[in-house]
């Protein structure tokens, strides 16, 4: 394991050679004590993890490979990372998140408890690229999300809590809590019964 900065790692992680702790960002290249990555109990890093400084983590927590986290990011307990995802700085996420495999979540997402996101789903901060760090705005995902496969959320989108986004969906409108977004652009239905998360 490659260690920058002050890391904190609970007791009972399992570490899958190699793996980056407290990488630097820019304005920390050349410095030797800042603040590293803190994990809790029983994190699982496998092999390619790099996970940046001012990074907070929870208990039970698991990357997949070449998983990376960029810096000033707060992930709650029982989340799960999949391989080849990556979380760009300053993000937010809850409790008993899942994200599956080649996931990018962007600068300033904010995720709350018990979502999941399926495999190559894109969330977006930039609505006319490039802007200026102060312009971008993050999609927010309430608890309980559900987002399929292959989906793409534009940037500053609100899915409301409970609310699903069907595989292959582009979402450029906010989805109210408790509704089905499908299709691309998506639209609008209720969420069928059998889909709805308790």
């Amino acid at each position: 394991m490659i260690q920058y900065g002050r890391n904190i790692l609970g007791d009972g992680a399992q570490i899958f050679e190699p793996v980056i702790l407290g990488f630097p960002s820019r304005e920390y290249l050349g410095v030797e004590e800042y603040q590293g990555t803190i994990i809790g109990k029983n994190a699982i890093l496998r092999t390619g993890t790099i996970l940046y400084c001012n990074v907070i983590i929870g208990d039970n927590f698991s990357s997949g490979h070449n998983t990376i986290i960029r810096e000033n990011t707060s992930i709650g307990d029982n989340t799960a990372i999949g391989t080849s995802t990556v979380i760009e700085g300053d993000c937010v996420l809850g409790k008993n998140v899942h994200l599956q495999s080649m996931v990018f979540l962007p600068t300033d997402t904010i995720i709350r408890d018990d979502v999941f996101i399926g495999p190559n789903s894109i969330l977006t901060n930039d609505r006319y690229p490039p802007s200026k760090r102060s312009e971008l705005k993050g999609p927010v995902l309430e608890d309980r999300v559900t987002i399929g496969a292959n989906v793409t959320i534009l940037p500053g989108i609100h899915i409301g809590e409970g609310a699903a986004v069907a595989a292959g969906s582009i979402v450029t409108k906010d989805v109210p809590a408790g509704m089905l977004a499908i299709g691309a652009p998506a639209r609008l239905r209720p969420l069928p019964e059998e889909m709805r998360r308790l």
